[in-house]
């Protein structure tokens, strides 16, 4: 009796739940309508026929692009756009499908799907295939809003059979998944008590009525259901506990147990702890990993695995597209919780969101094994890896070694023969040919240089089935792909041969890496001659001693060659030094002697030196190093002497105006005032300013409005020649070491039409290995490179092309020292995906007429070559003098007479600046000339 009447009970409140839901329908199928309608009006307007041949014209390209590449997520997102905006119900069903078989949809995506699909549902079957669509979307994300739809949903069912018990299945389900959260999970718990709440309502008895034993029984036990579900939740950290407590306070008729309020208070104590990880996600910006990333570690010390990876889901939810999250979500699952739905699901969303990340693929083939999988899906998700679009060439070689190790670990060795090896074997040949042909194709490269997959194989034939011919076999086609010269091969192979097979295929062996190698020949030949001094006959070493000799003999000559070559071309750079030297000796005697009269020597000595000075940094560029806080040390301390003795400032005739505009603008106070050298001791709150214009009118005060931004400026030294005209750079000293970091982020600041660069002020000598690049020269995956831009491209041109395939964060367009463009660029995206589908969508597109290439950004290793370049003069190879700190300043060449000058010891400058003795003047006198006085040097030059 008493089940009937709550059958009964819950009979009447299906009914009611159920007239609920179809109201609700009702309203939702009359907005629908009402929106319909709004669409007619707007569609009645006369460009409405022309708006719907534009969309069906761009509905077709996206679906030929997508036929292309099927892996375009702002494609298909496109596409869904616009088929929803047309009505196209298919075709958008269709479209949603495929993107959801490729990639985990959004929370917006599965809503927008679900209601869509809930308006055009009926009752039965239509039904069932909405609870399927709910089942599919609850799997990709930890939505609580898509959860809360799901339990409404379901209570428009509950008078079919069944139809109670079903929606709180869903509601359990999902406080299990989302009943954690501590700013959402409130929600569900509140619609679970509603539901309850409706259904204590259609069983209270009549007003003024005596209800049975049997209905007293339904009633004490949907009280009891609501008791419950208050206590749960009071038990859990969520967000506003104190009104939920509140509101149990007023609904309960009985005082709530001691026990509860323990629980209560514990979890309000949780919540106090939460909190400040709460606020900092509130006000953060997006991506939020940070703040993330700090939750986690607290959870983590905490141990509750419930709330590990509720937070992990709730980062992955707005940043899917994150790889290093995904790694380290599925590392905890895999090491902590190791529960195979789990595991294998997270691991499914991972590779689908992030499927370039070939990482993810590894470890989820490993997953799978671990996991016992089929075989057959195994190897369905290995093939969707190969079809995924990695961006380099060595991922393919990653992926396919998982596969195979995977392939190796199922076959029985102890069998001569089996499927499993017969699928290994055919699985390596594929590997190999696959890379040659797809890959090589692709990236110009097999990714394996080494030939690492062809070696295992041969391992594998070698030691684990004892087929030594196939392992010779293999490892003859290795050395024919380039790798005989190496050593280290030869020994991989003789070592094999030494384990697994017999002497004379060793000694064989080692013969023909004597022969071959070209890297470390006398390595092979060591190694040779062991091997016959513990197993050889005399024969045998007589042989290999002869071969030895011959081929070290032969290599020795030629490495002696290849140094004559060498010297002779350094020889040949150093006579073309001297005959520049000389032509411009005679060039200066020339002009001498034409323009030299009787009181106007001093002019032509001043003129002569500008262009000697102008040659010589031509000739030698690298005596000027950019961001070298020294630069100019030696050239100031030859001015000193020269102001000392008056070369600068005595009475001389009288001498003609000068016409350079800018010897007319120099004020006549920097050339006589004094020099100040720049005290190393305030490095670290100095910066050195280079690049800048030289024509830069009062730089001081040019310069001392930009760098007050920075912070307090105590001195501006601008550099002058010795004429007074400015040099293009200067230190900027700051009072406190802050200021003059954050001056550092001016560095390629646009000022009068040059980019003005801004580096630490080091003294290289002192720190050799000093470099100041502020870009990466690593492979940076979300940064794009773009080559053959017209000159005329803007960075909001370029901007406003990018930002259609993903959120631009910076643009950089390359320029030379003069601010010039040279049709390069660097794009940095928000993540790789949105990189990856600007590189398919972008490169080879023409704009002004120019074809671009676009790629990831991947830039070379910097090579430093060991010697000098044909047609190029190697510092290290020209003879200097050695002077101050920075070398010799230019106008101390004009200075000095040629008969004066001495020949002191050559030095060599190594390529991290510092100066050393050459090997060839080692022994050379260290006895230094008799010094002069800066007067000797300038009563030479006005007696001669």
């Amino acid at each position: 009796m008493a089940a009937a009447a709550a059958a009964g009970a819950e009979e009447e409140a299906a009914a009611a739940a159920a007239a609920a839901e179809e109201e609700r329908r009702r309203e939702g199928a009359r907005e629908s309508e009402g929106e319909c309608g709004d669409e007619g009006d707007s569609d009645s307007s006369a460009d409405g026929e022309d708006e719907e041949k534009e969309n069906e014209a761009e509905i077709q390209r996206l679906e030929e692009q997508l036929s292309i590449n099927a892996f375009d997520y702002n494609c298909h997102l496109d596409l869904i756009k616009l088929l929803r905006q047309e009505g196209e119900l298919v075709k958008l069903r269709r479209a949603r499908q495929k993107m959801s078989e490729l990639f985990p949809l959004t929370e917006e995506i599965w809503l927008d799907w679900l209601k869509d699909e809930i308006r055009m549902a009926s009752e039965g079957t239509d039904r069932e295939k909405v609870y399927e669509l709910f089942e599919r979307a609850v799997k990709d994300y930890i939505c609580p809003e898509i959860w809360l739809e799901y339990a409404q949903y379901s209570i428009g069912g509950i008078g079919q059979e069944g139809g109670i018990e079903k929606v709180r299945s869903i509601f359990e389900r999902a406080l299990t998944a989302v009943g954690l959260h501590v700013t959402k999970g409130t929600a569900i718990w509140e619609a679970y008590r509603e539901f309850e709440n409706a259904i204590l309502e259609t069983v209270q008895p009549a007003a003024g009525s005596i209800p049975s034993p049997e209905q007293q029984q339904t009633l004490c036990a949907q009280l009891e259901k609501i008791h419950t579900l208050f206590r749960r939740q009071l038990g859990i950290p969520l967000l506003d506990m104190e009104t939920t407590y509140a509101e149990y306070e007023e609904w309960s008729e009985d005082p709530i147990p001691e026990a509860v309020i323990k629980n209560y208070k514990k979890a309000l104590q949780q919540m106090e702890k939460n909190k400040p990880y709460e606020e900092a996600l509130l006000v953060a910006e997006t991506p939020k990993l940070a703040e993330y990333q700090a939750y986690i570690d607290f959870e983590m010390k905490a141990g509750d695995p419930a709330r590990i990876q509720l937070i992990y889901e709730r980062a992955l939810a707005e940043n899917c597209l994150v790889p290093d999250l995904w790694a380290r979500y599925n590392q905890y699952l895999d090491r902590q919780l190791k529960v195979k739905e789990l595991v294998l699901s997270a691991h499914d969303r991972a590779v689908r969101n992030c499927p370039w990340t070939v990482g993810l693929w590894n470890r989820y083939l490993l997953a799978m094994e671990r996991h016992r999988v089929d075989h057959q899906i195994v190897s369905e998700n290995f093939e969707k890896a190969l079809n995924a679009g990695f961006i380099q060439a060595t991922d393919y070689v990653e992926i396919w070694q998982a596969y195979l190790d995977y392939l190796r670990r199922r076959v029985d060795f102890t069998q001569d023969s089996s499927k499993e090896l017969e699928e290994l074997r055919s699985a390596f040949a594929r590997a190999v040919e696959y890379l040659k042909q797809e890959v090589e194709e692709r990236f110009s490269e097999s990714g394996d240089p080494s030939c690492t997959i062809m070696q295992n194989w041969a391992r594998i034939e070698a030691r684990l089935c004892n087929n030594m011919q196939k392992a010779r076999e293999l490892w003859d086609s290795i050395m024919t792909k380039g790798n005989a010269k190496y050593a280290n091969m030869w020994l991989e192979y003789y070592n094999l041969e030494r384990a697994h097979g017999d002497t004379q295929h060793c000694r064989k062996a080692l013969h023909r890496a004597v022969q071959c190698t070209s890297d470390y020949p006398e390595h092979v030949c060591e190694v040779l001659l062991s091997l016959e001094r513990i197993e050889g006959t005399l024969e045998d070493w007589d042989a290999a001693v002869q071969k030895t000799e011959n081929r070290l003999a032969r290599v020795n000559e030629q490495r002696v060659k290849a140094a004559e070559k060498e010297a002779a071309l350094v020889k040949q750079e150093e006579e073309k030094a001297e005959q520049r030297k000389q032509a411009r000796a005679e060039k200066k005697a020339s002009k001498k002697a034409k323009k030299m009269k009787p009181g106007d020597k001093r002019k032509v000595e001043d003129d002569d030196d500008g262009e000697w000075g102008q040659e010589e940094e031509a000739e030698q560029p690298s005596k000027r190093h950019k961001g070298d806080g020294d630069s100019t040390h030696a050239e100031e301390e030859v001015e000193d002497m020269e102001i000392e003795t008056g070369l600068f400032g005595r009475s001389t005739p009288a001498r003609p105006a000068v016409s350079s505009k800018q010897k007319e603008k120099a004020p006549a106070s920097r050339k006589e005032a004094p020099r100040v050298l720049h005290d190393s001791a305030k490095d670290n709150v100095t910066v050195f300013v280079s690049n800048l214009s030289y024509s830069m009118a009062d730089p001081e005060v040019k310069l001392k409005e930009l760098f007050e931004s920075c912070g307090e400026v105590v001195e501006i030294r601008p550099i002058f020649s010795n004429r007074g005209t400015f040099r293009g750079y200067c230190y900027v000293e700051f009072i406190d070491e802050k200021s003059a970091l954050q001056a550092l982020g001016l560095d390629r600041r646009i000022v009068e039409g040059r980019p003005m660069f801004v580096s630490p002020c080091v003294d290289k000598n002192k720190n050799p290995d000093f470099k100041v690049f502020r870009y990466s020269t690593a492979l940076e995956k979300h940064k794009l490179f773009i080559s053959g831009l017209p000159f005329s491209c803007t960075k909001e041109e370029l901007e406003e092309m990018c930002k259609a395939h993903g959120n631009v964060k910076d643009i950089r367009l390359v320029t030379n020292r003069a601010g010039k463009p040279k049709g390069l660029a660097y794009v940095e995206y928000e993540n790789e995906a949105q990189a990856s589908q600007a590189v398919l969508k972008m490169d080879g597109l023409t704009i002004k007429e120019n074809v671009i290439k676009v790629a990831i950004s991947n830039p070379p290793l910097r090579k430093f070559p060991d010697k000098p370049e044909a047609g190029r003069t190697s510092q290290s190879m020209v003879p200097r003098q050695i002077y101050g700190a920075r070398g010799k300043g230019r106008t101390q060449l004009s200075m000095v007479p040629r008969a004066l000058q001495r020949q002191s010891n050559l030095v060599t400058k190594a390529e991290n600046g510092m100066v050393q003795n050459s090997p060839a003047t080692s022994s050379a006198s260290t006895e230094e000339p008799k010094k002069m006085s800066n007067a000797d040097f300038a009563r030479m030059l006005l007696e001669k």
